[in-house]
């Protein structure tokens, strides 16, 4: 008996005993190859020991300081570090305790810009349809229809001033006569509408994953989507502020993901791999531009967190960020991406089960279906998603399958994201026990 309330009721959870490297090991001596980082958060893999003795030298000198008295050396140190990294522009981070809060840290100061701008009549936020942005109420909020909203939607009532446009999801909405840029146009254009929709004057802000994470699974933007969306927020004045909880931090080969797309944000929210699961840590990074009228201003947040900027945190995000520098690993990030997707075409590809193969880097998506003809996706009352991670697990691998990608209710994917340190053996053996679990699977449903 436990008196832990864990994520499922009534299901046996192995305990873990240890980790090293990309595997992980249970109190029973099983090994698992850690295929998806957990949620996308382990990015150097297990049991770091740089990692480990920056917490540990930083714990016996100060564990914790609240920022209300002190800052730390730990965390002016990784805010130069993502600030030097950062696109053009950024020159502010703030450091909070994990990705929800990031996020909505992010919307709160886009809110507070405005105000202090003199623009107090902008409070609408713009997101995309079939996203997650994370787990508060507020974050749940900002994300499209999905049944945890509608949990929490009563609450709510008319209140909320946010409103979505469709996701940048071309395996299901491209249309035949459209290439990819075209789809991404037509796409990006949707937010155009729904600001002249609302009203130029009251939108705040537009807030998308530059990829996407657990809701469509890893939904890559077309070509020059993003910077379409960057004309139409600089035509109105929104702010536009990008989520890389999941794809930020060299997950997508590139420190943060919307470099690959050659546009520079407003705002940008990052969390999982800043500290590797070493900490819990997240981050906003806001420009210059922005942090001119509230230091000029009030001269304050006007919101707080008891653990906002914690020392061992910000110390183990650092030695993490260090490490992935050091040891070249967002290149070893893209090299083993592309032969991650090579294998899975190759082995996959043609599976009468398997309708896509998307993502960057190490994070991976694979979109099952009932039909591969029609795109059709398998009733979610199967659990295929479920049993796939079972068996997974039976199989000595750890993944990240999720329901809901096709309509936000029905459909299947499942999302690979192992640490940025794998190997070619070790992605030869994902693909390996991928391939195996998925057939392994569809017997099992198919009963």
């Amino acid at each position: 008996m436990t008196h832990l309330i864990n994520r499922t009721f009534n299901h046996d959870y192995p305990t873990v005993a240890g980790g090293k490297g990309v595997r992980l090991f249970d109190t029973n001596g099983k090994s698992y190859i850690d295929a998806s980082g957990g949620a996308a958060v382990s990015s150097i893999g297990h049991g770091n020991r740089k990692v480990i003795d920056a917490i540990k030298e930083q714990a016996e000198q100060a564990a914790y300081a609240h920022t209300s008295f002190f800052v730390s050396k730990p965390s002016e140190d990784l805010a130069d570090w993502l600030i030097a990294r950062a696109p053009e522009g950024f020159g502010r981070v703030a450091f909070v305790s994990g990705g929800s809060e990031a996020v909505e840290a992010a919307i709160k100061l886009a809110r507070q810009v405005h105000i202090e701008r003199g623009e107090p009549q902008r409070v609408h936020f713009i997101a995309r349809g079939q996203s997650y942005h994370g787990g508060t109420l507020g974050m749940i909020a900002l994300a499209g229809p999905r049944p945890t909203r509608q949990l929490v939607e009563p609450m709510f009532g008319d209140s909320l001033s946010i409103s979505h446009i469709p996701p940048c999801y071309a395996y299901r909405h491209k249309r035949e006569d459209e290439s990819e840029t075209d789809y991404g146009m037509r796409v990006a254009r949707a937010l155009e509408e729904e600001i002249l929709r609302v009203g130029p004057e009251k939108i705040a802000g537009f807030v998308a994953e530059t990829v996407s994470g657990s809701s469509i699974g890893c939904a890559t933007p077309t070509p020059g989507y993003f910077k379409e969306i960057r004309r139409i927020c600089d035509k109105y004045g929104v702010l536009l502020i990008v989520d890389e909880v999941m794809s930020g931090m060299g997950r997508t080969g590139y420190l943060f993901a919307i470099e690959e797309d050659g546009v520079s944000p407003d705002l940008i929210a990052i969390a999982k791999g800043l500290g590797g699961g070493y900490q819990p840590i997240g981050a906003v990074l806001m420009r210059d531009e922005l942090y001119a009228p509230l230091a000029e201003g009030s001269g304050a947040l006007k919101w707080t967190h008891t653990y906002m900027a914690h020392p061992t945190a910000c110390a183990a995000a650092l030695a993490v960020q260090k490490v992935i520098e050091e040891e070249g690993l967002l290149a070893n990030c893209r090299e083993r991406g592309a032969e991650l997707k090579k294998r899975l075409q190759e082995r996959l590809g043609q599976h009468p089960h398997v309708g896509d193969i998307r993502g960057r880097g190490l994070f991976i998506g694979i979109e099952l279906v009932a039909d591969r003809t029609t795109k059709a996706p398998f009733k979610r009352a199967l659990k295929l998603t479920e049993t796939y991670k079972k068996q997974a697990m039976a199989n000595g691998m750890l993944c990240y399958p999720t329901g809901g990608s096709a309509d936000s209710n029905e459909g299947d994917h499942i999302m690979l994201a192992p640490p940025l340190i794998i190997t070619s053996a070790e992605v030869n053996e994902i693909v390996d026990i991928v391939e195996r679990t998925l057939n392994e699977t569809l017997a099992k449903i198919e009963k």
